[in-house]
């Protein structure tokens, strides 16, 4: 069942069910609903505490007040995992864009994180690389995507350099376990050049090297949403996760 909290001048849409720690936090793509992880959620709150999300401007969520920087994003997020009340340490699960944000958030309150899922995860490599190899057919689509339903200015498609800037700024990864789940499969492989497909295939094995624990999970029927084709692997990733946390009580 969806609810609602009030924080720091927002409302959140939200659902959390389950109990015990670690505590898993669900992060959306850009523009996701809370609704994509429909496949696994029951599951995983069988297990232990599960919680997702919608960020401003989806759902109920209220718009956007404030610039949505990444910086800004984990700030909102860490204000609702207390406000709601979710158990630490968290397993940050990060699909997409959602990927950056969990990364930020590892690197900014490693002492909050026991462990961190990139499920498809958007890497800052990404960002900056692959539009140098779209092709005519890709920049069309994303004009054409613009011009009928143009962002909110305070939106984060609209605040990208500013987001990868506070990345780069962030300490190091922190050395804890860190599962990358890559897609194989490519929806629209026909349309996506070569050297784009490469490049994306690279940063992914590039993710895996943010922890010394860092583990890649090949999802071989899926493309960009694993939670959806691959439902029980992921859920068995973050399962996983779980139960490889580390602990406040963690040597080292």
């Amino acid at each position: 069942m969806k609810m609602n909290v009030d924080v720091s001048g927002e409302t959140v849409e939200y659902i959390f069910a389950g109990s015990g720690s670690p505590g898993i936090v669900l992060v959306n793509g850009t523009g996701g609903p809370v609704e994509a992880w429909f496949k696994i959620f029951a599951a995983l709150a069988s297990e232990r505490a599960a919680f997702g999300y919608n960020r401003p401007g989806i759902g109920a969520s209220s718009k956007p007040v404030r610039a949505q920087t990444l910086d800004e994003m984990v700030e909102a997020l860490r204000d609702v995992l207390e406000a709601v009340g979710v158990p630490r340490p968290y397993v940050l699960v990060g699909h997409s864009f959602g990927g950056l944000i969990v990364n930020l958030f590892a690197r900014l309150y490693p002492e909050e994180v026991g462990a961190v899922v990139l499920l498809e995860a958007t890497s800052p490599e990404d960002v900056r690389v692959l539009p140098k190899y779209e092709n005519a057919l890709q920049r069309g689509i994303k004009a054409l995507g613009e011009r009928l339903m143009p962002a909110h200015p305070l939106a984060e498609t609209r605040h990208v350099e500013e987001s990868l800037a506070q990345l780069e700024a962030a300490p190091p990864f922190p050395p804890i376990p860190l599962y990358a789940v890559t897609g194989e499969q490519h929806p629209l492989r026909w349309a996506t050049p070569d050297a784009q497909r490469e490049a994306r295939a690279r940063h992914q094995r590039e993710l895996v090297k943010l922890s010394p624990l860092g583990r890649q999970v090949m999802a071989k029927k899926s493309g960009h949403f694993p939670q959806f084709s691959e439902p029980e692997l992921v859920r068995s990733v973050i399962s996983e996760a779980a139960k490889m946390a580390w602990r406040d009580d963690r040597e080292g």
